[in-house]
């Protein structure tokens, strides 16, 4: 199985497919090719959450604002698991929830490619589909990878949590407006009421337990504290997007 992730929206995604089934009879699944354009954290976020769910497979991830330039392009074993893409951090929160520490990054060698502003064709795939074809124990035998450890990392920020107050920051915000902080879950413990930006709402379970349009307080699926408002945008109820302040008391 070979995975793609991409800002590309469409129809992009479908050369790098031709490329790679011009090489590898591989089962390709479309992870999302609609993270916000350039935002290398957002799809970091993201595909740390949703890519450990997969079974061993190639990861390839296409979010590149440095295409073009003396950017590297990098091959991360994790695992079982093989994760290829640029050099802008944007493998490293998946490769670590797959494998912890554990990780072996390489510099993937490449020629001139056909265009400067699509790697994601030209260099990209055809590397994942030979990875796939030749197992990542492969990193260790070919000539055009190199071991490195100076490698453009990506860690969220931690939040600051001190008398009774929290003070995180929105990491993303998901396409139903729930903001998704940093904040751990174990700040809501035993809580039905909390102050957020100086306005008070109601921790809960479940977003029905309180009516239609109403704030609310609650732990997401990833484990962070998310601020939501039932059949409604959090981010607009809140007024907060991906990068504020959070302060909750």
């Amino acid at each position: 199985m070979i995975t793609l992730a991409s800002d590309f929206g469409t129809p992009y995604p479908a050369a790098m497919k031709g490329v790679m089934l011009q090489r590898t009879d591989a089962r390709l699944v479309d992870v999302a090719h609609d993270f916000p354009r350039q935002d290398v954290r957002s799809a970091g976020f993201w595909l740390r959450e949703v890519l450990p769910y997969f079974p061993p497979a190639v990861h390839l991830v296409v979010v590149d604002p440095g295409v073009g330039t003396d950017r590297s392009a990098l091959a991360i074993r994790a695992g079982d698991h093989a994760l290829v893409g640029p050099d802008n951090g944007v493998l490293l929160p998946t490769a670590r929830a797959l494998a912890g520490d554990d990780i072996e990054v390489f510099e993937v060698e490449y020629l001139d490619p056909e265009s400067s502003t699509f790697h994601g064709r030209d260099v990209f795939a055809p590397f994942a589909a030979e990875i796939h074809e030749e197992g990542v124990e492969s990193f260790h035998e070919r000539d055009d990878v190199t071991p490195v450890e100076d490698y453009q990392d990506l860690r969220f920020p931690e939040p600051a949590i001190e008398d009774g107050t929290a003070v995180g920051e929105v990491l993303v915000v998901d396409g139903f407006g729930n903001v998704v902080t940093n904040l751990p879950s174990d700040l809501l413990a035993d809580r039905e009421e909390v102050t957020v930006n100086g306005e008070s709402a109601p921790v809960v379970r479940a977003y029905a337990e309180v009516g239609p349009n109403r704030r609310l307080v609650t732990v997401g699926s990833h484990g962070n504290v998310e601020l939501a408002v039932n059949r409604g945008r959090g981010d607009d109820a809140f007024g907060v997007s991906v990068g504020d302040e959070i302060r909750i008391e």
